[in-house]
């Protein structure tokens, strides 16, 4: 099999932290991965990694490459895809990755173009860590061996431990990402259609409160009623506030789980920590809980005909 070939693509904040950028380059061409596109490492509008036209180019020249990369991986996260996605060639994106051995990986800010991707080109990306993530000073064993598990094999499966006490035994389309860029385009034409999936979320640095609100823009949409699990991924610098009284995220799972009627399952080990999944948004995926334990297989997606690299290397 052929080492990976990864371009880097930048939709959303500019590269504010140098070094972790080129020990995630680093790391990935000492395992082997062919890796080009630096150049938007560079580049800088406002907050922004180039100007909006820039950006979109990154994503529409996949429409027309004589060869496409193996994985289009994104820089990092924070905002600027919304700006993006009417300037996306949705028709001649479809086209031409549609069924293609192409994974585009991403979160955070880039659920937004994953949304955008799925509604508008029926495409299957992947939420999975950026190319800053990818560069932590510490590299995480898990979320680099199951990278690459995921994306190098026609199926994957994740277990983990949950404090949810209904058994289920599910199958319907996995989707879902950042809860905030979720909610943020409830309503537009950029929104998918999904009934009977199983939506995942997870954010950083929203107060409980904001975060059941979230929610509840879920719910009050009929989005969360049309789903037959939400699964709850990590909730970073979430803690309550002074006015909050013991309010906690807990309250705020426990109130949105009784209203809408959907079984939450919690400790999915993926978000903005340290542990990130890969996870394919729009695959088919079944989801089987029992006994304190989830288990989640996933199939159905596009995955690569390249080398899996073993284990991470050693920091650069």
């Amino acid at each position: 099999m052929h080492p990976a070939h990864i371009r880097l693509i930048a939709p959303s904040g500019h590269a504010h932290d140098p070094a972790a950028m080129a020990r995630g380059v680093a790391r990935l061409r000492e395992a082997g991965c062919t890796v080009d596109g630096e150049e938007v490492l560079a580049r800088f509008a406002q907050r922004f990694a180039g100007s909006d036209a820039e950006r979109a180019a990154d994503i529409n020249a996949l429409a027309t490459a004589a060869v496409l990369p193996d994985i289009a991986l994104t820089t990092r996260g924070g905002y600027g895809a919304a700006r993006l996605l009417t300037q996306l060639d949705y028709a001649a994106l479809r086209e031409r990755l549609h069924g293609a051995p192409i994974a585009l990986v991403g979160h955070s800010d880039f659920t937004a173009l994953q949304l955008a991707l799925h509604a508008k080109s029926g495409l299957c990306t992947f939420s999975g860590p950026l190319l800053a993530d990818l560069g932590a000073e510490v590299p995480d064993d898990f979320s680099w061996r199951q990278f690459w598990a995921t994306l190098t094999a026609p199926t994957a499966q994740v277990s983990w431990t949950t404090s949810a006490t209904a058994e289920l035994d599910l199958h319907g389309p996995l989707w879902g990402g950042n809860l905030a860029m979720l909610c943020s385009l409830l309503g537009t034409p950029y929104f998918p259609v999904i009934d009977d999936g199983i939506l995942f979320v997870e954010d950083v640095g929203e107060a409980p409160y904001r975060v059941e609100r979230l929610l509840y823009q879920l719910h009050l949409s009929g989005v969360l009623g049309r789903q037959q699990a939400l699964l709850l991924g990590s909730f970073s610098q979430c803690a309550p506030g002074p006015r909050d009284n013991g309010y906690q995220l807990g309250d705020a799972f426990t109130r949105i789980g009784a209203v809408a009627g959907v079984p939450l399952v919690d400790g999915l080990p993926h978000g903005h920590g340290a542990q990130q999944l890969t996870l394919p948004f729009g695959a088919p995926a079944h989801l089987r809980v029992a006994d304190g334990r989830a288990r989640l297989e996933m199939g159905g997606y596009p995955h690569l005909d390249c080398a899996n690299p073993a284990s991470p290397p050693e920091n650069p």
